[in-house]
């Protein structure tokens, strides 16, 4: 006799994230308009926040650059995910020089950073608390 299981926990619904993608060369410039698309992600037509239980990642894998511009989006975007509902923003695919410079400016305790390169990669997310928005 065998009996049907479904996979997965039984009555939890798999929330999907968020994304946003950072690419490129990160300057000041491009700052207001990154963080305008996460708000447009994170908000409906109406002013309402979408989907309010989703994480919010940010994958930037694809910089070029890691400088304090890129802390400066990072840290700002970070203050557009709270004031959606207190949602904190995570990282993937954070490069080493990254990291060091989130250390450096003590926002490394108000993301979560995930490493490694790819959907499959471990994760070293790090709790942290909700904290100010950095100077960058």
């Amino acid at each position: 006799m065998s009996f049907g299981r479904r996979a997965g926990l039984p009555d939890v619904e798999a929330m999907t994230p968020i994304v946003l993608v950072v690419t490129g060369r990160v300057t000041r410039d491009v700052v207001p308009g990154l963080c305008a698309e996460l708000e447009a992600l994170l908000y409906g037509p109406d002013g309402a926040a979408l989907d309010p239980g989703a994480g919010v990642d940010c994958d930037v894998g694809g910089v070029v650059r890691a400088d304090l511009a890129l802390v400066e989006a990072i840290a700002r975007l970070g203050l557009v995910a709270r004031r959606a509902g207190g949602r904190r923003l995570r990282l993937r695919n954070v490069p080493p020089e990254l990291q060091s410079l989130l250390d450096l400016v003590g926002l490394a305790d108000v993301v979560d950073l995930e490493f490694g390169t790819g959907a499959g990669s471990g994760t070293g997310a790090r709790p942290g608390s909700g904290a100010e928005e950095g100077e960058g």
